[in-house]
């Protein structure tokens, strides 16, 4: 592999732009082809995840790229979840019991345009959009792509082809449909969509509501969740089921059944949404899936990165943010190679990318649908309150020395995903053996000194399970 290989990127999101910026960075020319318009030009947003949740491991890879102040300026920090009941009281989690460990509200299309913007600054890059992926044929290395507005039919042959082209990725259904290798994939959906709704700034163009939180509406099995926006409104999402409960999706096909609805679950957020009913009808449902598949890349030719790769429901905010961090390890290992001056091809390159990256997309993918269960149920549980009120004791008396599951994937970058997610899941399990075992008492405040007792407890605990795990094949 050398700098003048010519690499196609299919997909101008932030996984394709954040890409094309940090491969033009390190030398290489790139040409990104991008279904939709130019979002800088023209609002394709409308209804569909317009603001996402950025946090250290997106940041880790902005700062690569040196994108990170201009990304924290169209920033919104929010500190913790805050919880709406059907009478609209409210009670907050924070996110960490540490200082200045928060996550940010981020407009997904403000973020796209600044990546966009920087990458267009280098000589090497070109993009171009309305260009639609029909095929690639992995053997020739080709994508035969649509211009949708000719309508013309052209080919782009390249000596690498990156599928940043999200869930749907062309290059992805052209591993399956070529059958020129063996391929594994999985795509699994919940039963549950998501509609996006707007709780609009008040005559002051200010937030209605609190602006430092996240905002959730748990009803068991379903959910409304809100996050703030720049321009003091808040994108509101609601989680239903298609076809189960008393309301789902299929059935809330009239106004009055909308308005019966929300009247009965969520009445202080109705009265922040004055056009639900238009928004309702108006604005698509939306499927929330889990893709899983590989291999990623096939010979020495194409590589599937980001959601084409991995796709997640977005229960941890975390879809972003393991996209970008794809760049990052991407990077880290042309540089491992770069540095070792070992002759070495994008074979080797791609191969020890997906042995580095696999498990820990997988173990992000898993955390996000245990995520959904918590934040549609288990965030209203007492004994959910609890095991929080313990945990953020614990890490504001001992910041280095305890990491909740949710801080070691969200605020510890350097941790992949998987062992966050096996030192997680057993430290989680240790403390509510401890809360249910009357072990400890959550009644009344604990001095730092009984703390620490605590912490010994689950420190001891946790190490038993993961060994435990480890011998069972866990």
């Amino acid at each position: 592999m050398n700098k003048k290989d010519k690499i196609l990127i299919i997909g101008a999101g932030l996984c394709g732009s954040l890409l094309a910026l940090r491969l033009a960075q390190r030398g290489y020319k790139v040409e990104v082809y991008e279904s939709r318009p130019d979002l800088r030009k023209v609002d394709i947003s409308a209804g569909r995840s317009i603001n996402l949740a950025l946090s250290d491991r997106g940041l880790k890879a902005l700062r690569l790229c040196g994108m990170e102040e201009k990304a924290r300026e169209i920033c919104i920090p929010m500190f913790g979840r805050l919880m709406h009941d059907k009478e609209g009281k409210t009670f907050s989690s924070n996110y960490s019991g540490r200082e200045n460990e928060y996550i940010n509200s981020i407009s997904r299309g403000d973020l796209n345009a600044i990546l966009l913007d920087e990458a267009e600054k280098h000589e090497n890059v070109n993009i171009y959009f309305n260009k639609k992926c029909k095929k690639v044929d992995i053997e020739k290395n080709i994508a035969h792509f649509k211009d949708y507005q000719t309508k013309e039919e052209f080919p782009v042959i390249a000596d690498v082809i990156f599928g940043a082209d999200g869930a749907g990725s062309s290059l992805r259904k052209s591993y399956i449909s070529e059958r020129k290798f063996l391929f594994s994939y999985s795509q699994n959906y919940l039963n549950h969509g998501y509609k996006e709704l707007e709780i609009p700034a008040n005559k002051q163009g200010n937030h209605q509501i609190s602006k430092d939180h996240l905002h959730i509406w748990p009803r068991g099995d379903f959910m409304l969740i809100a996050l703030p926006n720049m321009d003091g409104s808040f994108t509101v999402t609601l989680f239903l089921s298609y076809n189960e409960g008393e309301f789902n999706f299929e059935n809330l096909t009239s106004e009055e059944k909308i308005t019966e609805f929300f009247e009965k679950e969520f009445p202080d957020a109705l009265s922040l949404i004055p056009n639900i009913k238009e928004e309702f009808i108006n604005n698509p449902t939306g499927p929330l899936g889990t893709i899983k598949c590989s291999p990623w890349s096939y010979q020495n030719k194409t590589l599937l990165m980001g959601d084409a790769a991995h796709a997640i429901v977005p229960f941890y905010g975390q879809g972003m943010n393991a996209s970008f961090e794809d760049v990052f390890v991407l990077d880290e290992i042309l540089n491992h190679f770069e540095r070792s001056r070992e002759i070495f091809d994008w074979k080797t390159v791609f191969k020890v990318y997906q042995k580095t990256r696999k498990k820990d997309t997988d173990a992000i993918a898993d955390l996000a649908i245990d995520n959904f269960h918590e934040m549609k149920d288990h965030v209203a549980n007492p004994l959910f309150k609890e095991k929080r009120k313990i945990e953020m004791d614990l890490e504001k008396h001992f910041p280095t020395q305890y990491f909740s599951k949710y801080s070691l994937v969200t605020f510890n970058e350097n941790i992949g995903y998987n062992a966050a997610m096996e030192k997680g899941r057993a430290q989680d399990k240790a403390l509510l053996n401890l809360i249910s075992g009357d072990d400890i008492s959550t009644s009344l405040d604990m001095t730092k000194e009984e703390l620490e007792i605590v912490l010994k407890k689950i420190i001891k605990e946790t190490n038993e399970i993961l060994k435990e795990d480890k011998i069972a094949g866990l």
